[in-house]
């Protein structure tokens, strides 16, 4: 049966009462649904706000002016400004950051499993995966990072290159790099650590204070075990195998595995180095803010100022992840970064962790007040905020 062609309308012939089909992937536009009943001017606003020039007509095709019949233009009525609740629009962004997070983890570890036995299937997977990435980074032209974890106590090696590798593109793309710097960015941020898989699990697992001398010193050839098992099957770009190899060199020369100074290290190695150096930073200390605030006094010799900066302003003052108290004395811990640094979307509940609340502070005369220590918890906060679950991150489009 031949399929019925809908009707297209330019956007301008929407009215109230028709039910339209939008042109766009569901990830593209604050509806639930791409299929939309009108029953609200806003809607058409929000509809008309979008990159859409026509949409597509399901039902109510009798509200449409005839082909032949004249269009009397009234002026346009004055719009009612209605507050809009973007609460649910934006818990679903997060739900699809989360989906998406999760994905690319579990995608990451089957191309880990593949790189010895299957290396050109690997580098296959591994490619689709990074244009997935790029994918979700270029939906929005302004995106921001939202908090997303894995569900496990401890990160992966996997876990961890999703989220250096969302964090490296997020300053590439502040940086207007090419799509080719930020697909060798993504390429090489996902297999940074794969040398570390020749480390007993466990030298891997021990805190740096429990380790010994001689378990550091093998531990810091992850880069070169990881550079030669890549660069073996001859399927990866130069700039992607210089981050695997150089990923903890630092401009001051106090890296390894070569103490490279600035000059020696390539510019999208720099970012990578940038990134990784915060999220290890971030799993020592628990606390996004803190790891930031470390980042900035003690290592800000290692990374230069201008990539510092740019990754103070994707993170904010108060990163994904961070425990605050707010002006109304409530907890919260921040889910999602803003335009207005200091009212993020937050996850707050009482002292004692009742009266759990998703909060839009930008719509409320509620403000950060200081930043909290997992220790000044109650244990009800603690487990109403999961306060102590491990941080990742992941893009969102959302903004609101």
């Amino acid at each position: 049966m031949a399929k019925t062609e809908l009707t297209q309308i330019p956007v301008s012939q929407m009215v109230i009462g028709l039910t339209v089909k939008l042109p766009l992937s569901w990830t593209s536009h604050p509806f639930f649904r791409s299929k939309v009943k009108l029953e609200q001017q806003v809607q058409i606003e929000m509809i008309k706000g979008l990159d859409v020039s026509f949409v597509y007509v399901i039902d109510g095709h009798d509200l449409l002016p005839k082909v032949d019949e004249p269009v009397e233009i009234e002026p346009p009525e004055e719009v009612v400004e209605q507050e809009i609740d973007y609460r649910p629009l934006a818990k679903k962004s997060m739900r699809v950051s989360q989906q998406r997070f999760v994905k690319s983890v579990n995608d990451s570890r089957t191309v880990f499993g593949k790189i010895v036995s299957d290396p050109e299937g690997a580098y296959r997977e591994a490619a689709t995966l990074v244009e997935d990435l790029v994918d979700h980074l270029y939906e929005s032209e302004t995106p921001h990072l939202t908090l997303v974890g894995s569900g496990e106590t401890d990160v992966s090696v996997t876990q961890h290159g999703i989220s250096v590798a969302v964090i490296s593109m997020m300053i590439a793309h502040t940086l207007s790099l090419s799509k080719k710097d930020v697909r060798d960015i993504a390429l090489g941020s996902l297999f940074h650590d794969i040398g570390k898989l020749k480390v007993p699990e466990a030298i891997r697992r021990k805190k740096r204070g429990e380790l010994t001398d001689h378990e550091i010193n093998f531990l810091k050839m992850h880069p070169n075990f990881g550079h030669e098992m890549l660069n073996r099957t001859g399927l990866f770009p130069e700039a992607m195998l210089d981050i695997v190899l150089h990923h903890h060199e630092f401009i001051d020369g106090s890296g390894f595995p070569n103490n490279l100074t600035e000059a020696k290290i390539l510019p999208t190695t720099q970012i990578v180095s940038l990134a990784n150096d915060y999220e290890t930073l971030l799993h020592q200390y628990q606390t996004p803010q803190v790891a930031l605030g470390i980042l900035f006094k003690t290592h800000s010799s290692k990374h230069s100022d201008n990539l510092i900066s740019v990754l103070v302003k994707i993170l904010g003052i108060y990163p994904p992840g961070t425990i605050v108290r707010l002006t109304d004395e409530s907890i919260a811990k921040v889910m999602m970064t803003t335009a207005d640094v200091k009212q993020p979307h937050v996850w707050s509940c009482n002292l004692s962790g009742g009266e759990p609340s998703f909060r839009f502070l930008i719509n409320e005369d509620v403000q950060v007040q200081e930043v909290m220590k997992l220790d000044e918890l109650s244990e009800g906060a603690i487990k109403t905020l999961q306060a102590n679950s491990p941080i990742s991150f992941y893009f969102n489009n959302f903004n609101h």
